[in-house]
């Protein structure tokens, strides 16, 4: 249950400038705990990132037939971000609105991507498949860097709708290169940025 909700059940009533505290409060938190928890946006920024370099190498450099074998990691990596989310449930007290916001943001980007997957998967929708997984991103890095408010992710997930459009030119060997870019714009530098802020704010 949030903090805000137990406060509610409480019947505390709040001033302006009291709510107004009270959302930076929220903000603050889920900024210091999405820091820590940034796990998510680097372990899938780097997982992700090394299957779209390593597909092209195989892919364009060695001719290799069954260079989509390297997306075979997507369900191990899915299971270790389910272990990982169950043990910091496990951890945590409390979580603000915004926290569940994104939870339920993520699950639904984590849904549509599926469905994406099996599409391109009984179709030739693969071709311009990472128009739309970069799309995807923008639209997660965008609205959980406005939540928290937290530039570099918004600027990423901004940069990810130009590429998404930029890539619809390009077949999918260099899509596969453009969403390597996309990932490290958007998931992999502020990620590191997010952790690195969080560190220093510790000292």
């Amino acid at each position: 249950m949030s903090e805000q909700v137990q406060d509610n059940e409480q019947g505390k009533d709040f001033s302006p400038e009291e709510s107004f505290q009270l959302i930076k409060s929220m903000i603050s938190k889920t900024k210091d705990a999405v820091a820590v928890d940034s796990f998510y946006l680097l372990f899938w920024g780097w997982l992700v990132f090394v299957c779209c370099v390593v597909e092209y190498v195989l892919m364009v450099c060695f001719k290799y037939p069954y260079h989509s074998f390297v997306w075979l990691t997507m369900p191990l990596g899915g299971i270790v971000s389910a272990v990982y989310s169950t043990r910091q449930a496990r951890k945590r007290k409390s979580t603000t609105y915004i926290e569940e916001a994104l939870g339920f943001l993520w699950i639904a980007i984590g849904m549509a991507f599926f469905v994406m997957v099996f599409i391109n998967v009984i179709s030739d929708a693969w071709k311009t498949a990472f128009t739309y997984y970069i799309l995807m991103y923008g639209i997660g890095t965008f609205v959980s860097g406005k939540l928290i408010r937290f530039r570099p992710l918004v600027i990423g997930g901004i940069l990810n709708f130009i590429l998404a459009a930029v890539s619809i030119k390009f077949n999918f060997a260099n899509q596969l290169l453009i969403g390597a870019l996309a990932i490290l714009i958007s998931y992999i530098i502020p990620g590191h940025l997010l952790r690195i802020r969080h560190n220093t704010k510790k000292q």
